[in-house]
């Protein structure tokens, strides 16, 4: 077997379908690099020139890899995440379940994955209860400024 350009761009296709596997984001940029190398070969194949198979991977990447980030990305990024990180207000007004902070027991609700302690907004000296509802209203340093919300209102949005 010779390799030929058409093999040599089938094989730069597969790695990068592999990166997409081993190292993907999420963004399927690695894949659509991939779906133009297919091109490249495609273009090898029917006999196209070296300058023709480049400017076609170019021309197909050039439009490949955006779609991927804006079209594909975006619908496979978590809709919890907000584009933001924490602390920006993206959470701010989602309710919250108290629970014991895995190190000191002291209360705590968890936000994307982080435990932060919790104080009350009106009266900061009282203390919060395990397995109280509280609606987060903002951050002062670490610690979470919350309102307790006894109130058990179905339709609010809630995050765990």
């Amino acid at each position: 077997m010779a390799w030929t350009d058409s093999w040599v761009w089938g094989a730069l296709a597969l790695i990068l379908a592999l990166l997409e596997l081993v190292l993907g984001a999420g963004a399927f940029v690695f894949l659509a690099l991939a779906a133009a190398a297919l091109g490249g070969a495609l273009l090898a194949l029917f006999g196209a020139t070296l300058i023709w198979q480049l400017a076609g991977v170019g021309v197909l990447a050039g439009i490949l890899v955006p779609v991927s980030i804006k079209r594909i990305g975006h619908h496979t990024s978590p809709k919890a995440m907000g584009y933001g990180t924490t602390g920006t207000g993206v959470e701010q007004g989602y309710h919250f379940i108290t629970e014991p902070r895995e190190f000191d027991q002291t209360p705590a609700i968890k936000i994307k994955g982080d435990t932060y302690r919790v104080r009350d907004r009106d009266a900061p000296e009282r203390p919060i209860p395990m397995g109280m509802r509280v609606r987060f209203d903002h951050f002062e340093g670490t610690t979470a400024i919350v309102v307790p919300d006894p109130v058990t209102d179905t339709l609010s949005k809630t995050e765990t």
